[in-house]
């Protein structure tokens, strides 16, 4: 082999590796920066939580020890006023919005059960997570369950039973967080009634905490120490936000996860048919769509006025009083005299029938038409549907920000605030939602062939048209 005989070849080949010229390090953005201060600055977040607990806490509980507001009661003066507007007409209205667009950071960052869970966590039994709390279906179910039991007992009115629901809610996740995990989030991860919905809504954000794959198994040798993630998160592995609680306790992880923006909906525009999930599917489908709106229509609804006087006439005529009778305890069905608002045993089933026939017809509508799109594209019809129905997410959303900021207008006109503008404002939403969803259904079809990506996208836009119907019905036409 010739040797060089150029002196500055023999220099270059001589000089030590560690003198080469680096590349510049790539600056890090500003959302890069923000995720890495959240991870710093821990304590200051750990300060926040708990005082998002002690002002949660104070308004779960006070109030339901307080006589109810009398006439001439305001935001501004009665306390229980002032948390009923604190939960239903900010509170959650913007924790919708806030999932939309940053992921779950009220997770992550806001939220006391979640807190609260943790720290039982902590100083519990520690015991494996069994196989039964792992079942996919509990989201949907709890979502359901508390919704409707909500309506049953007018959760949006009266502090007691703020304090029943609510209350139950974080003595349960209390109790999971001792006896399961150690330090983790059991509770949120497998039996919280809005996680899923969280989820769901997650993937649409434009935000969210990326994984470099290479980088994470380049490191793996030098950066030992496990990330604390607290709903039990393969970081690893990590692709989607749905579960991520965007926390900020893994940024800058093996120089691998970085908080990075992303188009709003790619995560579902980019989901392959085989990782659609057939709960995740029908908890948006029959939950956040069917139940949700249900519940915010029935006590605006005509058909649900004349069917029950249809059935308590009925009733009368046939000397039965039985379903008549307002004599349920408070716990189980509205029950509050002093405030001329009792519900009667038919009030009671009434309810359950309005949501459950709502859930039944407006979800086999978009099933109905699901299943079409789905048979239309090649593969599994079945899974093509729920695949398809992640499309909805932005309709599902948005739909239930509209209702629970009906409860926004609600209390603010009667603090007289008048919002002349509401009904432009509404319809923009609902075209928005509508528009979005059917965007989402395009992306997704993007490499299907054209005559059934058309025909896909009609069947979508049929199913879409139902729910925006169903809306159309409680804000113009009732």
């Amino acid at each position: 082999m010739n040797k060089p005989t150029d002196e500055s070849q023999i220099m270059k080949m001589e000089q030590p590796i560690f003198l080469q010229p680096m590349p510049p390090a790539r600056p890090a953005s500003r959302l890069q920066r923000l995720g890495d201060a959240m991870r710093r600055y821990r304590r200051l977040i750990l300060g926040v939580q708990w005082a998002v607990v002690v002002f949660y806490l104070a308004l779960v509980m006070i109030p339901a020890f307080l006589p109810l507001p009398g006439t001439g009661a305001s935001v501004l003066n009665n306390l229980t006023l002032l948390a009923q507007f604190m939960f239903w007409g900010i509170w959650w209205p913007f924790v919708i919005v806030a999932t939309l667009t940053m992921g779950r950071v009220w997770c992550g960052v806001l939220c006391p059960e979640g807190t609260l869970t943790e720290l039982a966590s902590r100083h519990g039994l520690g015991r494996p997570v069994p196989r039964w709390l792992k079942w996919g279906g509990w989201p949907f179910a709890a979502f359901v369950i508390t919704t409707v039991y909500g309506q049953l007992v007018s959760v949006y009115e009266y502090p007691k039973a703020v304090l029943l629901v609510l209350g139950g809610s974080t003595v349960a996740a209390i109790a999971v967080g001792f006896v399961y995990g150690r330090g983790k989030r059991v509770w949120c991860r497998h039996l919280c009634p809005v996680s899923g919905v969280f989820a769901l809504l997650a993937r649409l954000a434009p935000v969210h905490f990326r994984v470099d794959r290479k980088k994470w198994d380049a490191a793996a040798s030098t950066h030992p120490v496990p990330v604390d993630c607290a709903p039990l998160l393969d970081m690893r592995r990590m692709k989607s936000g749905s579960q991520c609680h965007m926390c900020g306790r893994c940024s800058g992880q093996r120089d691998a996860v970085t908080l990075a923006p992303r188009l709003p909906g790619a995560e579902v525009a980019n989901l392959k048919a085989a990782e659609a999930g057939a709960w995740e599917a029908r908890l948006l489908v029959f939950g956040i769509i069917g139940t949700a709106v249900g519940a915010f229509q029935w006590s605006s609804s005509p058909w649900f006025v004349a069917i029950k006087t249809r059935v308590a006439e009925w009733l009368i005529e046939r000397d039965s009083f039985a379903l008549l009778q307002d004599n349920a305890p408070w716990w189980l069905l509205t029950h509050y005299p002093e405030a001329n608002d009792v519900f009667t045993w038919l009030d009671g089933i009434g309810v359950l029938t309005y949501i459950g026939a709502t859930a039944l017809i407006l979800g086999s509508w978009i099933t109905l038409w699901l299943r079409l799109a789905g048979a239309l594209l090649p593969g599994d019809a079945k899974q093509n549907s729920r695949w398809i129905a992640y499309a909805f997410i932005p309709l599902g959303g948005l739909g239930v920000f509209l209702g629970l900021s009906a409860l926004t207008v609600t209390l603010l006109k009667a603090e007289g605030v008048i919002m002349p503008w509401l009904p432009e404002v509404r319809g923009a939403l609902l075209a928005l939602a509508a528009l979005w969803s059917l965007w989402l259904g395009w992306r997704m079809l993007q490499r299907i062939s054209r005559w059934r990506k058309v025909f896909a996208l009609g069947a979508l836009g049929a199913a879409i048209g139902g729910n925006v119907f169903a809306w159309m019905l409680q804000f113009y036409i009732w």
